[in-house]
């Protein structure tokens, strides 16, 4: 499947105004498998489907920046046949946005999170794509693997102390976190309702949306729900 594809967006509603950012938190795959009696791999792989079918239609749709939280640093902690199945995962889409790259149109590709842990095939493959779609000016399509907000912060930090900062303002802080700019909608499925160390700093006016679907069954009709849902919201940014 095409990581970077044409649809056909007839039946996508009209939408007056969308968010600049979205952050999604793909959960349940997990959940997913276990009610269908299949191992949490296959949970995972259908997942990743349907990241495929929902990053192409935020960019059809027109949406600036979408983050997509992947794999955090806590789900190092998951038994290792679980971390195994989701790095083997990762290593085919990157060889398939490889291949596919010259599909990708104008869309740009970034990866953020913590590099240690990763295997040098994968950070290569990374290092790959981000380099053939640094000069498109379409949708950035960001990808947390080994990401955690805190760490996240804690790196922005350091990174201004080592410039020689003494004196630290949130603008700072801001213009050295992995996104830009802060999100404005963060869609979480599965049933849940917390944040997970996703996007903190980002997060501090952002809209939260949920739903008890699953990630592996959430379709475009849930996203537009969703942008639906963020249009008619009477953002107030704290005031």
């Amino acid at each position: 499947m095409a990581f970077f594809t044409k649809k056909d967006i007839k039946a996508a509603p009209e939408f007056e105004s969308l968010p600049t950012h979205l952050g999604i938190i793909m959960d349940g795959n997990g959940r997913w498998a276990k009610k269908r009696g299949l191992p949490r791999s296959a949970g995972h792989k259908a997942g990743a489907n349907v990241f495929r079918t929902i990053s192409d239609e935020c960019a059809n749709l027109g949406i600036k920046y979408v983050t997509f939280y992947a794999f955090s640093t806590e789900n190092w902690k998951r038994p290792k046949e679980e971390v195994d199945a989701l790095m083997a995962l990762f290593k085919d889409y990157l060889l398939e946005a490889k291949a596919d790259m010259v599909k990708a149109g104008n869309n740009k590709i970034k990866f953020i999170g913590e590099r240690e842990g990763i295997n040098s095939e994968l950070l290569k493959l990374m290092d790959e794509a981000e380099e053939e779609t640094a000069a498109h000016t379409g949708t950035t399509v960001y990808l947390a693997v080994n990401y955690g907000s805190r760490q996240e912060i804690v790196s922005a930090v350091n990174s201004l102390i080592k410039e020689g900062k003494t004196e630290i303002n949130e603008e700072d802080i801001s213009n050295n976190l992995y996104t830009y700019p802060e999100c404005d909608l963060i869609i979480r499925p599965s049933g849940e309702q917390r944040i997970s160390n996703f996007l903190l700093w980002q997060a501090a006016y952002s809209e939260f949306w949920y739903s008890d679907v699953l990630w592996p069954d959430f379709t475009k009709r849930d996203l537009y729900r969703a942008l639906k849902d963020f249009e008619n919201r009477n953002r107030r940014f704290g005031a």
